[in-house]
């Protein structure tokens, strides 16, 4: 039960119970089930009549946290009356009874308004808290991707050189683990150096990477065409060249049913801006060439 213990949730409290018992015996034994102090239940003096009593009661109860605790086990006790023992054999028991009625019925309908409005603001709390760590989520990996972008800058300056390549394949699977897409770092197979690998959708990718200032040519797909067939039926082929490919790279590398894909710097810098997500860059190109059996779809035909 939600309670807020303001002084008019008290006033309705005070209210009904002042409203709910008349016989001395009955209200000390509610106050009792109400956890209140037998020193003080002990203290109503025969000259002291009830409201007095309640008067008294009801000044201390807010100033502590037992008698915080006390008001709202008080409060929920008057609101599960479902009858008003207490106020029968009384020449107005029905006038007594009805307005006990009343007075718990107020009791709890402010209650319900007040758990509405707790809830409700639970709910407002939630939801600044869950777009407060969403935007915390988007935050870091802005800050994520701009590191990769500046580090890929920073590569490109040394474009074609060997060092530079091996670099790149390492910031590769970098973005790889960013974008938690599972992959398998670079490794030699039969004699044949593979540059790693990548599933996604069930899909492994084998992946080739071309960090080198000339277009990748015939020769690189037709080298990397006999990678992928060699392995299971299943298994598609990924070429990342970032200087783009020759049209009879292009040309080569697609047909009826090809396992290769082929992406450019332009689909990176699509996954760095935040624009895609990288593997959505992927099956995008990939249901391509489901439809057209091309290998190569420009950024600029995504939309297409």
């Amino acid at each position: 039960m939600k309670t807020k213990l303001t002084p008019y949730y008290i006033d309705l409290v005070y209210d009904a119970c002042l409203k709910s018992f008349w016989r001395k015996k009955a209200l000390t034994k509610f106050l009792r089930q109400c956890r209140i102090s037998e020193s003080f239940i002990s203290s109503w003096g025969s000259e002291e009549s009830k409201r007095d009593l309640l008067d008294r009661l009801f000044e201390k109860l807010p100033n502590t946290d037992n008698g915080r605790t006390a008001l709202a086990l008080m409060g929920k006790l008057l609101m599960e009356q479902t009858s008003f023992p207490d106020l029968q054999n009384w020449e107005d028991t029905e006038q007594k009874i009805k307005v006990a009625h009343e007075a718990v019925t107020r009791l709890k309908l402010h209650h319900q308004k007040q758990e509405e409005q707790i809830q409700s603001e639970e709910e407002r709390i939630k939801a600044r808290e869950e777009f407060s760590k969403k935007q915390q989520e988007i935050n870091r990996s802005q800050k994520t991707l701009q590191k990769l972008a500046s580090e890929l800058d920073e590569l490109g300056k040394r474009l074609g050189t060997q060092q530079a390549g091996y670099e790149f394949q390492d910031w590769f699977y970098s973005l790889l683990d960013f974008c938690e897409i599972p992959n398998r770092k670079p490794y030699i197979h039969n004699g044949r150096q593979i540059d790693g690998s990548l599933t996604i959708s069930g899909t492994t990718y084998l992946v080739e990477l071309k960090f080198t200032t000339d277009q990748a040519g015939a020769t690189d797909i037709d080298s990397f065409y006999k990678k992928v067939t060699s392995k299971a039926d299943n298994t598609m082929g990924v070429m990342i060249s970032i200087s783009g490919y020759s049209s009879v790279a292009k040309s080569e590398a697609s047909g009826g049913k090809t396992p290769l894909l082929l992406f450019d710097h332009s689909h990176i810098y699509l996954v760095l801006g935040g624009i895609m997500g990288l593997s959505d860059v992927i099956n995008r190109v990939r249901r391509h060439a489901s439809q057209t059996g091309e290998a190569f779809l420009s950024v600029d035909n995504f939309n297409a």
